[in-house]
């Protein structure tokens, strides 16, 4: 695929995110990247608290958008990298104390026995 191609893909990806997160964050201002640049790196999708790096790509390299994420981001916000390949679903990932550090809040808010779908 050409570098135009690529980009589309990864555009309809971002889009795709915030569409995701929006759903599952009513009352929630989640933004797309190039909603709010202005000339510094911005997250692909702004979430907060989340910061969202996506790539969408065969060759996927998690760890690395992960450190981009973190470099990139505020610090009061939590760095996610969220990748997916053609044909899969997209896998999330963030730092282990960011991820304890959701299932403390999840656990005090009485939330343990949520199930997920599927």
């Amino acid at each position: 695929m050409n570098g135009t191609g690529c980009r589309r893909k990864g555009a309809a990806f971002e889009l795709e995110l915030a569409a995701r997160f929006r759903e599952v964050m009513p009352g929630v201002e989640v933004k797309r990247g190039l909603q709010f640049r202005s000339g510094d790196e911005g997250a692909d999708v702004l979430a907060p608290p989340f910061w969202v790096e996506a790539k969408r790509r065969e060759r996927l390299d998690p760890i690395g958008a992960l450190k981009q994420a973190e470099r990139d981001s505020v610090p009061e916000l939590i760095p996610v990298a969220v990748c997916k390949k053609n044909r899969e679903r997209a896998v999330a990932t963030l730092y282990l104390d960011d991820f304890l550090l959701l299932v403390k809040a999840y656990h005090e808010k009485g939330m343990c026995d949520v199930k997920r779908d599927g």
